[in-house]
């Protein structure tokens, strides 16, 4: 199947439709018991296999790219200065023992208001930044106990019941490490300790990197040109070890799979030239088609949003017409779409 339409898109043709009933609410009683669409890029063909057969898609000498971040308890809820709740989602950390957050209601909560907590643990804004963030300081504990007293689960606005129990082990990949994101990684869900073996059986390799993920993820593209869309810079790192594994494989011809978009634009924002080049910093890349990848030769992914950013990557890869007709089998057959859904492998 051939890539018909004629470039630029436009962010309507990114557009699906997807009954509610599809948006998982839960994730599958077992991490690998989801299923997972295979989407041949080349010939467009589609077949229909579990998650645990992931290994099976693999050659000897591949490599997987898995992205360590974990998920921060970020999201708490305080009371204003009058008694009513006020939501906050810590980003990032700022300057000077600050931290970056989404709060609500944003209109409320200007420069100079507090959150309270308990007696004597509040926040203060100090600042407005722009892009819908505030600057707050800490007063009474440190982040790291605000986090643990008053902190969730960021699940994502989509999931429509509060946190539970089970979604902090859940909604956290068994190879997380370093904090730092405020959604999951969400391809990474997917993965067990048996599945992580039988990748080792077939022959292929790891190769960690790091992208800590923020709101922006989920923020919608609300231009009908892409291009004019502003992406929300996220934090990577990628070390020399890993790199050094990366190069090998393309070296010797070998597929490097992404898990995930976050792997995916890690991969080719240090790859623009062909070759991975370690480091760590800011990236604002924006994959959408047509696009040049130079790192990439298979991405594992869940179902994204439609006209996100996220399906946009997946179409710039996998192709439009190829993703898009992926998709509408998927609703057709009853896949779970989003974060606990169902997964998709593209190559």
């Amino acid at each position: 199947m051939t890539d018909l339409q004629i470039v630029p898109y436009s962010t309507s043709d990114f557009n699906y439709t997807l009954p509610p009933e599809l948006i998982a609410q839960h994730p599958a009683p077992s991490r690998d018991a989801s299923d997972m669409l295979v989407l041949q890029r080349e010939t467009g063909d589609v077949s229909h296999r579990s998650v645990r057969d992931f290994a099976d898609l693999l050659n000897h000498g591949d490599v997987v790219v898995r992205n360590t971040s974990r998920v921060l308890k970020a999201r708490m809820f305080g009371a204003r200065e009058n008694g009513r709740e006020a939501e906050v989602l810590l980003v990032h950390p700022g300057s000077n023992n600050t931290w970056l957050a989404m709060v609500h209601p944003g209109g409320k909560l200007k420069k100079g208001r507090k959150i309270f907590f308990e007696e004597g643990i509040e926040l203060s804004i100090v600042d407005v930044v722009g892009g819908g963030l505030r600057k707050l300081a800490l007063k009474g504990t440190d982040w790291s106990d605000l986090m643990d007293r008053f902190g969730q689960v960021p699940l994502p606005p989509y999931i429509e019941r509060k946190p539970e129990e089970d979604d902090l082990e859940r909604y956290q990949t068994i190879f997380a490490k370093e904090e730092g994101s405020v959604a999951a990684p969400t391809a990474g869900l997917h993965f067990t300790d048996s599945l992580l073996k039988d990748i080792e059986d077939r022959g292929a390799v790891f190769a960690d990197i790091l992208l800590h993920v923020g709101p922006g993820t989920f923020k919608p593209v609300q231009t009908e040109d892409p291009a004019q869309h502003v992406m929300h810079a996220e934090w990577y790192r990628i070390s020399k070890e890993s790199a050094d594994v990366v190069n090998s494989a393309l070296e010797a011809g070998k597929r490097i799979w992404a898990i995930g978009t976050t792997a995916t634009r890690v991969l080719e924002t240090v790859g623009k030239t062909g070759t991975v080049i370690p480091g760590e910093g800011w990236t604002d890349l924006f994959i959408s088609p047509p696009f040049d990848f130079r790192i990439v030769g298979g991405i594992f992914t869940n179902f994204h949003l439609p006209s996100s950013t996220l399906l946009m990557l997946v179409c710039a890869f996998g192709g439009w017409e190829n993703v898009m007709g992926a998709y509408n089998t998927a609703v057709e057959r009853g896949y779970r779409f989003y974060s606990y859904g169902d997964a998709m492998a593209v190559f």
